[in-house]
C-alpha cells in the first residue's frame, strides 16, 4: 500500500475515532444530566403531591381522584399511593407504548429514571407513601434530538478536517512524488534533479540526492571530456583536425560492408610539390597550406554526418561521402577554392589534383583505392591543376525515378515482401546475447531480397521510413513468439521515422497489443540520427520504458563529445561504430578511448556491444578492454 494511502487511512481512521468518541461522550453525559434531572423531578413532585394530601385530611377517594387527575396530565410513567401495610390505596401506570425515538437508538441508549418517593401523613399518623416515576419518552426525545445535532455538527467537523488534511496531503503529494520519480529515475539511469521542495525532511532528502546527481554528472563530463581528448589524439591528425589515415580507412570499409550501406563517392586531392614549399618557405608556411587546405575540404561538404574528411599523409588528403553529390562539380569547386587560397606559396598553375569516383555496397576497398588512386595519377599527368573521374561500371537495374520507388516499396509492404534477416550478437564468455535483425524487401515474388542500403535512402526521402519501421516491429515481435528461448531480438529503426507525427502511436500500439514479449525486444538508433533528433529520442526513450523494451544506440562513438546529452534517456546499451573497433588489437590510442568508455558506461549500467568485429585478435583485445558483446564476421555464433 502506498504512503498516500496509509496516510489518507490514518486520517480518516483518525477522524472517524475521534467523531465516533466526541459523539459518545456527548451523549453519555447528555444521557446522565437528563437521568439526574428525571430523579430530581420524580423527587420534588412526590414530596409536593405528599404535602398537597397531608394538608387535605386524606381518605381513599380523595387521593384515588387526586392520583387520577396528576396521572392523567400524561407526564407520568407511574403514579401509586400504598398504605403503611403496602396495600396499594391507589395506582396509574401507563401502558407500552410509542417513545420519541428509534427502537434501536432506546436499546443502545436507556434511560434510568430512579422514582421519587414521599411520606403521607394524616395529622399525626401515617397515612400511605406515593411513588411517582415521570415517563421517559420526553427524555428520549431530548436524547434522540441532541444525538442528531451532534452527528451533523461532527459530520461538518469531519468534512471541514478532511478537506484541510487534503491540502495537507496534496501539499507533501507533489514534492513527495518529485522525490520518489527521482528515485525511479536513477534506478533507470537517468539522472535528472528536481526541484527543491518546502517540507523540511523532504527538503533535505531532494538536496541529498540532487548534490548526488550533480557530482556523478561531473564525474561523468569530466571522464568523457578525458575520453574525447583521446578520441582526438588516436584518430585525428593533429595539424589539420581531420581524419586520420587509420580511422578513414576504419571508416570506409564500413561504409562498404555495412547492411545499411548507400554507397557514395570518393575524393582523393594531393598538393602540388608540398616539399618544394617546405623547403622554400619553411616548415610555418607548410602548415599553413595545409590547414587552408583542411578548412577548404570543410566547407565545401555538408557537415550532416555522412561524409568523411581526412589527411592521408603529408600532401595526400580524402574525402568520401554518402550524400548523392556530383563529383565533377564538387571538384572543379574546390579545385577553384585551392588554387585561389594556395596562390601565394604556390610557384606555377599546379595547386593540386583531384581524383575521385563512385562506389557501391560491397567492392572491395583495396579495388576502389586502385580505382581512385589511378583517377588521381591521370590528374596529376597534366600540365596545370586537374580533375580525373575514376570508371565506375554500375550494371544495378533498380528504379530511376522517385514515384517508381515509392510504388514498389508500398506495394512490397502490401504484400508482405519483406522479412527479417538475423545476425548474432555474443557476449565475449560466448553466449548469445541477442540477434539483430535488420529488414530486407523485394519488388517482386521472384525477385532478390534487398539490403537496407539499397532501398533506405529513398525511403527517407520519400518519408516511407516508418511504415518499414512498423513493419520490422511486427516482424520482429513474431518472430518472439515464434523462438521463446530466444533472449532478444533487435530491430533497428530509422531516425527519420521520429519526425513522424503518428510513428509513435503507432509503434506503442502494435507493443500493447504484444505486451508479453516487450521485454525481449531491443530497439536501436543510429547515434547520429537520434543527436539530430534529439527531442523525439527523448520522447521515445520515455516511452519505450513504460513497455518493458530495451533501448540502444547503435555506430556510437563518432559524436562522443556530446555523450553529456544522455545521462537521462535510460539508455540500455550502446554499439560501437565499427571504425573504432577494426584493428583494435594494435591501436593503442583506440584501446584506451573504448575501455574509457567501458568503465563509465559500465557505471551507469549500460551494456557495451562492439560492431563489425572481423578477427579472433580484435575479440579477444575487446574482452581484455571491457566490453560485454560484439557482434560481426570475427564472431561464432
Amino acid at each position: 500500500m502506498s504512503m498516500y494511502r496509509q496516510l489518507w487511512l490514518a486520517i480518516i481512521a483518525s477522524m472517524l475515532l475521534a467523531l465516533g468518541g466526541g459523539l459518545l461522550a456527548s451523549l453519555l453525559s447528555a444521557r446522565g444530566y437528563l437521568e439526574s434531572q428525571l430523579a430530581i423531578k420524580n423527587t420534588d413532585n412526590a414530596v409536593a403531591l405528599a404535602l398537597s394530601l397531608s394538608q387535605s385530611n386524606p381518605d381513599p377517594v380523595t387521593v384515588d381522584l387526586v392520583t387520577a387527575s396528576l396521572f392523567d396530565s400524561g407526564h407520568y410513567q407511574l403514579v401509586q399511593i400504598v398504605d403503611p401495610r403496602g396495600n396499594v390505596i391507589s395506582k396509574r401506570e401507563a401502558p407500552e407504548g410509542e417513545l420519541d425515538a428509534p427502537a434501536w437508538f432506546i436499546k443502545l441508549m436507556p434511560v434510568h429514571s430512579e422514582p421519587g418517593q414521599a411520606q403521607i401523613s394524616d395529622g399525626w399518623k401515617q397515612f400511605g407513601t406515593v411513588t411517582l416515576i415521570s415517563h421517559s419518552r420526553f427524555a428520549y426525545g431530548a436524547l434522540w434530538k441532541t444525538a442528531y445535532e451532534m452527528t451533523l455538527a461532527l459530520s461538518l467537523a469531519g468534512l471541514v478536517g478532511g478537506y484541510l488534511g487534503s491540502l495537507v496531503l496534496s501539499r507533501l503529494r507533489k514534492p513527495l512524488k518529485s522525490v520518489i520519480d527521482q528515485a525511479v529515475a536513477i534506478t533507470q539511469r537517468r539522472f535528472v534533479t528536481i526541484d527543491v521542495p518546502r517540507v523540511p525532511e523532504l527538503r533535505q532528502l531532494a538536496i541529498a540526492m540532487n548534490e548526488t546527481v550533480g557530482r556523478l554528472k561531473a564525474m561523468f563530463e569530466d571522464e568523457a571530456g578525458r575520453l574525447e581528448q583521446v578520441r582526438q589524439e588516436a584518430n585525428f591528425d593533429p595539424l589539420t583536425g581531420l581524419t586520420n589515415r587509420a580511422h578513414f580507412m576504419a571508416r570506409l570499409r564500413h561504409a562498404l560492408e555495412a547492411e545499411d550501406s548507400v554507397g557514395g563517392t570518393l575524393f582523393m586531392l594531393r598538393l602540388n610539390d608540398l616539399a618544394s614549399i617546405n623547403r622554400r618557405l619553411g616548415r610555418e608556411s607548410a602548415d599553413s597550406l595545409l590547414k587552408l587546405t583542411a578548412e577548404i575540404l570543410i566547407n565545401s561538404f555538408p557537415d550532416t554526418g555522412r561524409t568523411v574528411i581526412a589527411r592521408l599523409n603529408g600532401a595526400d588528403f580524402s574525402v568520401f561521402t554518402r550524400e548523392s553529390v556530383d563529383g565533377t562539380v564538387i571538384s572543379v569547386r574546390l579545385l577553384e577554392a585551392l588554387s585561389q587560397g594556395a596562390a601565394p606559396y604556390m610557384d606555377g598553375n599546379r595547386s593540386g589534383f583531384i581524383g575521385f569516383g563512385r562506389f557501391s555496397r560491397n567492392e572491395d576497398v583495396g579495388s576502389l583505392l586502385a580505382r581512385v588512386d589511378a583517377a588521381l595519377a591521370a590528374a596529376e599527368s597534366q600540365a596545370h591543376s586537374a580533375v580525373h573521374e575514376a570508371v565506375y561500371s554500375d550494371s544495378d537495374d533498380l528504379p530511376r525515378s522517385s514515384e517508381q520507388w515509392a510504388k514498389l516499396i508500398v506495394r512490397a509492404l502490401e504484400n508482405r515482401w519483406v522479412r527479417l534477416i538475423a545476425f548474432p550478437v555474443m557476449t565475449l564468455s560466448g553466449d548469445l546475447s541477442h540477434k539483430e535483425c535488420p529488414l530486407r524487401l523485394m519488388f517482386d515474388e521472384s525477385g532478390e531480397w534487398l539490403p537496407a542500403g539499397r532501398f533506405l535512402p529513398i525511403a527517407e526521402r520519400l518519408k516511407l521510413t516508418p511504415a518499414l519501421d512498423l513493419m520490422a516491429v511486427s516482424l520482429g515481435l513474431d518472430e518472439l513468439e515464434k523462438e521463446t528461448d530466444l533472449p532478444g531480438l533487435a530491430i533497428n529503426l530509422s531516425a527519420s521515422s521520429l519526425e513522424s507525427a503518428d510513428f509513435l502511436n503507432k509503434l506503442l500500439e502494435i507493443l500493447s497489443q504484444r505486451s508479453t514479449l516487450t521485454n525481449r525486444l531491443w530497439l536501436e538508433i543510429p547515434e547520429e540520427g537520434a543527436l539530430k533528433h534529439f527531442e523525439s529520442f527523448r520522447q521515445l526513450c520515455f516511452a519505450l520504458k513504460k513497455h518493458g523494451c530495451r533501448i540502444g544506440l547503435e555506430h556510437f562513438g563518432h559524436r562522443f563529445s556530446q555523450i553529456g546529452q544522455l545521462h537521462d534517456l535510460g539508455l540500455d546499451y550502446l554499439k560501437v561504430d565499427s571504425s573504432f573497433v577494426r584493428g583494435i588489437d594494435a591501436n593503442a590510442g583506440n584501446q584506451e578511448f573504448l575501455k574509457g568508455l567501458c568503465s563509465i558506461t559500465h557505471n551507469i549500467g549500460l551494456q557495451v556491444i562492439a560492431e563489425g568485429v572481423s578477427t579472433s585478435a580484435e575479440c579477444n583485445a575487446l574482452k581484455v578492454i571491457g566490453f560485454d558483446a560484439a557482434t560481426g564476421p570475427g564472431i561464432q555464433s
